[in-house]
């Protein structure tokens, strides 16, 4: 305590430096493992003070009689009492950080409450408590594990008995372990209290600095347009005039004392280095970029390459030259101290106006409208590198005469005139520049002659024309009623994002041809990654499209806040918000966690591939090994996919704190939509389950639904897949194979049984025509022996007999080709037998008694008359007849 006492007295005495160097050391022990924040108690006292902490709570008090029982049992009954000291030696020490940590954030609360606080100082109370509150957070998360095993020891040892007074030894046991998980219990709740604490005091100082940012950024001081706001400065003039020449006979004071032949070498030598560097980037850097002239339609990679060699020549330079005199200036102390930040702005004014100028050569290119990376037209192009390098001239003029009027310690009135003309004229400026923009778009549209698109021009688009009218407007009314201060930070705004957005557009595009037409187009790159890796060209243009849009989301992510940074956003307030919003964050009671969400989808993800994997091993690997039918592998690979899905998804809802108790409510809550809504979703979810447990159809059994009829491809818990014979699929509602009528051919065994209908004519012997048909079925290899084929003698008909033939065969899906097989054996045999007229049957049969006779007659009668009498007329048929009946005669007829 003596320790803590003398901390708070170096602390109040020294708000810059936080003395947490004996915190930090003595905090080496703890798990610097962050932890959500949660509803903690308020009030708690240090670990000296247990009465007080809880004085409801009586167990915190028995805990010393515990001690000093065990410490007086016997030797054998000591020894499993042993770790005793050592976890209160760990509680010792974890209370002696939280009593240093709660003196270090008392001495910021009581130091927060001044008024006459900077930001600086506000910076080091915050920088302080988040780093006490850091510690205090590894200290929760360290007893979260002895408080559970602390627990677990209690609840071995079951509930108190109500009736039945317990064993003396049970009763020790159970007072000193009620007295360690009280005490384990009351330091985290001290130490979340204390964590509570220090948030408060962070959460106070970024008020306080917003507050003060706000209350500065809006201050009214006199309008520009008011007469006594001049009258004030031709006042003050002669004082800041006789301010001025003292500073000038300072600097001569300066370089008669300290103005030796070194210093003033060193001097020149870093101005002439400076000159050089200045010169030599407006002369060399344009060589050195390598934008040839002659090229008209260079690459965009060589165009993103060019331009960003132009800004790193164009500004490097500079700012070296600018560092360079600036630092001999400092180090030979020729200059005031108070005139060194006049002589850091008009450096530093002259090295960012070099920055502007080699940002729009490298973006508008306006010399070389070919190696232009910007899609702008060459006016646009010109007119806007003029306004961006007059307003910066303007800026650089007006922040070094504010630097002046700094050191010379001018009068407010001057300070203020100076500040509002310069937005003004800054305001001017840009005004013009928005004008002639609308100029230049009209130029561009007039086209005589017939238009030829060489390559995209647009102008300055609308969105950011009518921002920068905005602004315009609102710097220049700032400036002229009284807000200069805000105009002034307007400017700067302004200034800051475009030169942001400028940069992340070079950025953006960059990546997109860097990064993603590296591995889209066939260059090195992407033929080696196919080359040793095996990824397909589709591969790796997905694996373009989602770096690079990666890279977007993290460069769009930085410009925000780079952007937001002048609104009064630092460091240390964006890490606060990213632990916050990443480790988690209460909406009502419920915490979000964005790491959570990021490692249950990861332990989601990874589930479903070893599912996967899984999966795919028992399909191709051991399923193939065994005797079972290609069905039930199906069922069981399917089956084994689904329990795989169903674990990785109640391992991730798990993680992310989602018990079962939960998922029912949401389940309860959602009944009614099931119910109503999701009805068929659910039938045929419910159906597959039922048609992978029974089985009733099988992958690749053959099936007739309604009027299709094919093999079945896949089961799953929604539909089934069916393929039609003319390679069709079918998907078929699982609900419709269970609820309605379904053909299995295959649905015992594979075996089947095929038919064919023979006619014989009716002269033949029947029994000669059974033999026959038998035979051409008994010597098809694809006809099973047993059972063996039989024919079965239908009808005598007039004049044919008829008879179907009857086999089974080994697999119903070789129906139709053995079906084709037995049509054309059992016709070529019946055939070759006379069994069967060559021409097949009529449709009407005519006999005539003696024929023969009657045609040699009229050939007789033909003869004598040298003309040949018509067929038709001595038969009594049609002229299509005779040739029929000449068949049925040759037959036998």
């Amino acid at each position: 305590m003596i320790r803590t006492r003398v901390r708070s007295r170096n602390l109040n005495d020294a708000p810059r430096r936080p003395a947490v160097l004996a915190l930090v050391a003595a905090l080496m022990l703890a798990i610097p493992a962050a932890a959500p924040p949660g509803a903690w108690a308020q009030g708690e006292t240090p670990a000296g003070q247990p009465a007080a902490a809880k004085p409801a709570d009586s167990k915190p008090a028995d805990s010393k009689p515990a001690d000093a029982k065990a410490s007086e049992a016997k030797p054998a009954e000591a020894k499993p009492a042993a770790p005793k000291p050592e976890m209160s030696e760990q509680l010792k020490a974890v209370r002696a950080k939280l009593d240093a940590a709660k003196a270090e954030l008392e001495a910021r609360e009581k130091q927060l409450g001044h008024t006459d606080l900077s930001a600086a100082d506000l910076a080091a109370i915050r920088d302080s408590a988040a780093t006490v509150t850091e510690e205090i957070r590894a200290l929760i998360t360290r007893l979260d594990t002895p408080l559970e095993a602390a627990r677990e020891r209690l609840a071995q040892l079951g509930p108190k008995p109500k009736d039945t007074p317990e064993s003396a030894d049970v009763a020790e046991q159970r007072v000193e372990r009620e007295a360690a998980v009280a005490r384990i219990d009351e330091t985290q709740r001290l130490a979340r209290s204390l964590q509570v604490q220090g948030d408060q005091i962070i959460d106070r100082v970024s008020n306080r600095r917003r507050e003060s940012f706000t209350r500065d950024l809006f201050q009214r001081s006199q309008p520009l347009v008011s007469p006594g706001l001049w009258a004030k400065v031709m006042a003050d003039v002669p004082r800041d005039t006789r301010s001025l020449q003292s500073a000038v006979s300072d600097i001569g004071l300066l370089f008669s004392r300290n103005g030796s032949i070194g210093n003033l070498l060193f001097l020149g030598l870093a101005f002439g280095i400076s000159i050089a560097l200045y010169f030599g980037r407006r002369n060399i850097a344009p060589r050195a970029a390598r934008r040839d002239a002659a090229t008209t339609e260079p690459s965009r990679r060589a165009t993103l390459l060019a331009a960003w060699r132009v800004i790193l020549l164009g500004t490097v330079p500079a700012v070296a030259g600018s560092y360079a005199v600036y630092y001999a200036l400092d180090a030979t102390n020729l200059l005031p101290s108070r005139l060194l930040p006049v002589a850091a702005a008009i450096l530093g004014g002259l090295a960012f106006i070099a920055f502007v100028e080699a940002l729009c050569d490298g973006l508008l290119s306006p010399d070389k409208p070919a190696w232009r990376p910007a899609p702008v037209g060459d006016a646009a192009a010109t007119r806007l590198t003029r306004l961006a390098v007059g307003i910066a001239t303007v800026l650089t003029v007006v922040k070094s005469v504010e630097a002046l009027n700094s050191g010379i310690s001018a009068a407010l009135p001057i300070s203020i005139a100076t500040r509002g003309i310069g937005a003004v004229a800054t305001a001017l400026i840009l005004a013009i520049g928005l004008h002639r923009f609308a100029d230049t778009e009209q130029e561009e549209e007039a086209c005589f002659g017939p238009y030829v698109p060489t390559k995209t021009t647009t102008g300055l688009g609308g969105p950011a024309r009518l921002i920068g009218w905005a602004g315009v407007a609102l710097i220049g009314v700032g400036a002229l009623v009284g807000y200069v201060a805000f105009a002034a930070f307007l400017i700067d705004q302004l200034i800051w994002a475009g030169g942001v957005l400028v940069l992340l557009y070079l950025l953006v595009q960059s990546v997109d041809t860097f990064i993603g037409r590296a591995l889209t187009d066939e260059t090195r790159l992407a033929t080696a990654l196919q080359a040793n890796t095996g990824l397909r060209k589709r591969s790796l243009t997905q694996i373009s499209v989602l770096a690079t849009g990666a890279a977007r989301v993290v460069l769009m992510l930085v410009a925000a806040l780079l952007v937001l940074a002048p609104w009064g956003l630092d460091s240390t307030d964006i890490v606060s918000s990213i632990r916050q919003a990443f480790f988690g964050f209460k909406v009502g009671d419920v915490t979000i966690s964005l790491s959570s969400i990021a490692f249950g989808i990861g332990i989601l993800v990874l589930g479903v591939f070893v599912t996967r994997a899984v999966q795919r091993w028992l399909e191709l690997t051991y399923l193939p090994a065994t005797d079972l039918d290609a069905g039930l592998r199906n069922s069981i690979t399917t089956i084994a996919g689904y329990c795989g899905f169903l674990l990785a998804l109640a391992l991730a809802f798990s993680y992310l704190g989602l018990s079962l108790e939960k998922l029912t409510i949401v389940a309860g809550a959602l009944s009614v939509g099931i119910g109503f809504g999701l009805q068929s979703i659910v039938n045929n979810f419910v159906s597959g389950l039922l048609l992978l447990w029974e089985r009733p159809i099988r992958v690749g059994d053959q099936v007739v639904i309604g009027d299709s009829e094919g093999i079945v491809k896949r089961i799953s818990v929604r539909s089934t897949e069916i393929q039609t014979f003319d390679r069709s699929s079918v998907i078929v509602p699982n609900s419709n194979l269970i609820s309605g009528v379904v053909k299995n051919r295959v649905r015992g065994d594979r075996s089947g049984r095929v038919s064919i209908t023979v006619s014989v004519l009716r002269n033949q012997d029947p029994v000669r025509a059974a033999e026959m048909i038998t035979a051409c079925a008994q010597a098809h290899p694809d006809v099973l022996r047993d059972p063996v084929p039989r024919v079965v003698f239908k009808k005598i008909g007039d004049p044919f007999l008829d008879f179907e033939l009857l086999v089974w065969i080994v697999d119903v899906s070789l129906g139709q080709k053995v079906q084709t097989d037995l049509n054309f054996s059992v016709f070529s045999t019946l055939s070759e037998a006379g069994f069967i007229p060559p021409l097949g049957p009529g449709a009407s049969i005519v006999t005539v008694q003696g024929f023969e006779a009657m045609q040699a007659a009229m050939g007789e009668i033909a003869s004598r008359f040298g003309q040949p009498a018509p067929e038709s007329e001595v038969s009594g048929t049609s002229p299509a007849q005779p040739q029929r009946d000449r068949g049925l005669r040759s037959a036998g007829g």
